[in-house]
C-alpha cells in the first residue's frame, strides 16, 4: 500500500511538470519562436520570470489561499486577495521589464531602421498578462475545489464503510441470545425423546453459529449460504412454537451463486417469529424468497399478536431491523426497494424487499 501511494505521488509530480512544460511552450515559446526576428536575451529572461511567477502564484493560491480563505467561507476576502495579487504581479513584471529596458530593446529588434526615438508607454497595464494571471487563479481554484471534493468523497466512503462494519458487528452481537438458549434447551429435551432429531437440530445450530462467526466477517457472501442460514433459523424456530402457528414457506432451493451482503434477510424473518408467535393465539407466518434474473425478492407476513409483557421478547427490538434498513441504504442505495405494511384490515405485518444484485 505504501509503495502504491509513493508511486501515485511520483506520477502526480511528473504530470504537473509535464503540464507546466506544455503551458510554458504554448504561451511563452511557440509565439516568439515564430517571429521573424532576433530577440534580445532580456526577452527570454522575462519569459522565464513569467513562468516562475505563474507557477508560484498557481500553487500559492491552490495550497494556501483557497483552503485558508475560500473553504472557510471568506469568499469576499479571497476574491479581494486574488485580485490584489493579480494586479500586483502584473505591475511587478512590468517594472522588471522596464528595469532591464526590455520595451526599448524589443522596439529596436522589430524596428531596426526606425530613426524615431522609442517612447515608453505611460501606464503599467498589460491586459494579456492580467488575463493569464486570472486564468491561473481560476484553474488553481478549480483544481483545489475538485481535490477537496474527492478527498471529502473518499472520507465519506471510508466513514460509511466503517459504519457498515460497526453496524454489522452490532447486528451480530444483537442476535437474540434468548433464541439460542431456548434452542439449546429444546435440543436438550429432544435428546430424551428423539436423539436423531436432536442431533440434526444441533447440527443446524452449529452451522448458524459458523455462519455468524465467519461469513459475516466478509463484505459479501453467497446468496445460497444466506438462504441456507435462513432455512436453519426457521427449522430451529419450529422447535419453539406451538401447533397453533402455521408456517408457509416458499423459498427457492436452487439459486445462482450471486453475492449479497451477509445477514440482510434474517432480521425480517426473525421479526415474523417475534411478532407472529403466541402460545395463546393462532397465527400464520408466510415467508417467500425468490430470485429472477438479478432481482432478489423477500416477502414476509405474519399476524400481529399481543405479547406477554413479561417475556424477554417483549423488551427486545429484533436483531437490528433498524440497523438493517441503514445497511440497505448504504450498501444498496437506489438498488433496493423496501415496503413495510403494518396498517391493514387483516392485522398483518407485511414486508416486501427487492434488491438488485447486478
Amino acid at each position: 500500500m505504501y509503495e502504491g501511494l509513493k508511486l501515485h505521488k511520483h506520477v502526480s509530480i511528473l504530470i504537473h511538470i509535464l503540464a507546466w512544460l506544455l503551458i510554458g511552450a504554448v504561451l511563452f515559446l511557440l509565439g516568439p519562436l515564430s517571429w521573424n526576428t532576433t530577440l534580445p536575451v532580456e526577452f527570454w529572461y522575462r519569459q522565464l520570470t513569467l513562468v516562475v511567477v505563474l507557477v508560484a502564484f498557481f500553487y500559492t493560491n491552490k495550497d494556501f489561499f483557497v483552503p485558508k480563505l475560500l473553504f472557510n467561507g471568506k469568499n469576499w476576502l479571497f476574491l479581494l486577495v486574488i485580485l490584489g495579487l493579480c494586479f500586483t504581479l502584473m505591475y511587478a513584471v512590468e517594472y522588471f521589464e522596464r528595469l532591464i529596458r526590455l520595451p526599448e530593446l524589443m522596439h529596436e529588434a522589430f524596428h531596426p531602421d526606425d530613426d524615431k526615438p522609442y517612447k515608453p508607454k505611460k501606464d503599467y497595464i498589460d491586459v494579456f498578462l492580467l488575463l493569464v494571471l486570472f486564468l491561473a487563479a481560476g484553474i488553481s481554484t478549480s483544481i483545489a475545489a475538485v481535490q477537496k471534493w474527492q478527498a471529502d468523497e473518499t472520507l465519506r466512503r471510508q466513514l460509511d464503510q466503517q459504519r457498515i462494519s460497526s453496524e454489522l458487528s452490532y447486528l451480530k452481537a444483537q442476535i437474540n441470545p434468548h433464541f439460542f438458549f431456548n434452542t439449546l434447551n429444546n435440543i436438550y429435551s429432544l435428546t430424551s425423546i428423539d436423539v436423531e432429531s436432536a442431533r440434526i437440530a444441533l447440527h443446524k445450530l452449529s452451522r448458524m453459529m459458523r455462519y455468524v462467526l465467519y461469513e459475516t466477517e466478509k463484505d459479501q457472501t453467497l446468496l445460497s449460504k444466506e438462504i441456507g442460514f435462513i432455512k436453519d433459523f426457521i427449522e430451529l424456530m419450529k422447535l419453539r412454537i406451538s401447533e397453533k402457528v402455521q408456517i408457509e414457506l416458499d423459498i427457492e432451493d436452487h439459486v445462482e451463486d450471486r453475492v449479497v451482503a451477509p445477514m440482510l434477510l434474517l432480521p425480517f424473518v426473525e421479526n415474523c417469529f417475534k411478532h407472529g408467535v403466541s402460545s395463546r393465539y393462532p397465527g400464520i407466518i408466510s415467508i417467500r424468497i425468490h430470485t429472477e434474473n438479478d432481482l432478489l425478492t423477500l416477502e414476509t407476513s405474519n399476524k400481529i399478536v399481543p405479547k406477554n409483557m413479561g417475556s424477554p421478547e417483549s423488551h427486545q427490538h429484533g436483531i437490528g431491523l433498524s440497523n438493517t434498513k441503514r445497511r440497505l441504504s448504504l450498501l444498496y442505495h437506489k438498488k433496493h426497494e423496501l415496503l413495510i405494511d403494518d396498517q391493514n384490515a387483516e392485522n398483518e405485518y407485511r414486508v416486501t424487499l427487492k434488491i438488485n444484485l447486478a
